[in-house]
């Protein structure tokens, strides 16, 4: 990949975070990458072949920064708690890469009715994240770390919307402390259906 690909591909991504895919025209993307109209079709087909490289770059750091020091975690529901913490502290405060908020959430309100394929993709990832959370919480009740009487999917949905509630909220307020209140009571609701 060329610095000026990555380059068009970064800026790209903070201003999808920002305005959103449609919002965003190839004008708006080689006046931030400072390229021009033959520096952008020297590497990109179109504006949706780009959205599909913004996405995996997106995927890549979201996965650098979310799922940061799991694996030396051995408690189930213990990974849990530092995905959300690291979702909160790592991710959605990286004003660097995503000055508007979760460019996920960005793109799945405004793609479902306008390009519903482009959404599907946005989608795959929400379902990775539910199931990567069902599995923890699973994982975690077989050991004993939940009650038995706790419905891991039905706490997986609700970990699942506070999260993505915090993200629009954050996009909207960009307050760290409500930003922090938020997760922090998804926290607090975990532990409280430890036995």
């Amino acid at each position: 990949m060329t610095d000026l690909q990555e380059r068009i591909i970064h800026e790209s991504l903070r201003l999808f975070s920002l305005k959103g895919f449609l919002n965003t025209s190839v004008t708006d993307i080689m006046e931030a990458a400072n390229t021009s109209k033959g520096g952008f079709y020297n590497h990109f087909s179109s504006k949706e072949e780009l959205f599909f490289q913004v996405l995996e770059q997106a995927r890549r750091i979201w996965r650098e920064r979310v799922l940061f020091g799991l694996e030396e975690i051995e408690s189930p529901t213990g990974k849990a708690q530092k995905l959300l913490l690291n979702y909160r502290d790592r991710y959605l405060k990286d004003g660097e890469n995503f000055p508007g908020g979760c460019v996920f959430v960005t793109f799945s309100v405004e793609l479902d009715d306008q390009n519903p394929h482009l959404c599907e993709e946005v989608n795959k990832g929400f379902a990775g994240l539910k199931g990567m959370l069902r599995r923890f919480l699973q994982e975690g009740k077989a050991l004993g770390e939940l009650g038995e009487s706790v419905d891991t999917a039905a706490v997986t949905e609700m970990l699942f919307a506070g999260m993505i509630g915090a993200s629009v909220i954050y996009g909207v307020n960009k307050s760290p402390e409500s930003l922090d209140r938020s997760i922090g009571s998804l926290i607090i609701y975990l532990e409280k259906l430890k036995p």
